[in-house]
């Protein structure tokens, strides 16, 4: 049977999932919620480099990404952010879409699916 590693599992969700070499990450939101959009993208971008990191890859390996935005007017300053962080030529295939946030104060909210 293929071993499934879990990274800070809870009651409701782990951080990441590992399998068969592949990593799938939790929905991640910034640490500071009084941000505006560039920041919090920072934030979480940064995030998701350490949770690469701890499973042994990193932002040129994503596979997919699935982006919720509160505004779909913050996709341009988002995507500044986002295109800036992404090795050239290595985009992901990628939703990115409005949503009702849990917490209104987050504006971005980022998932990501990549390998080894």
């Amino acid at each position: 049977m293929s071993r499934i590693l879990r990274t800070e599992p809870n009651a409701i969700l782990s951080k990441a999932v590992e399998y068969h070499g592949f990593i799938f990450t939790q929905g991640v939101v910034a640490s500071d919620l009084d941000q505006d959009i560039t920041e919090q993208t920072k934030s979480v971008l940064s995030q998701l480099d350490a949770i690469l990191e701890l499973h042994g890859t990193d932002n040129t390996r994503i596979l997919q990404a699935q982006i919720w935005l509160k505004d779909i007017k913050d996709r341009d300053a988002m995507n500044k952010i986002w295109s800036a962080w992404l090795p050239e030529g290595q985009a992901p295939a990628r939703a990115c879409v409005q949503a009702e946030m849990a917490d209104p104060r987050v504006l971005v909210e980022i998932m990501v699916t990549t390998t080894k």
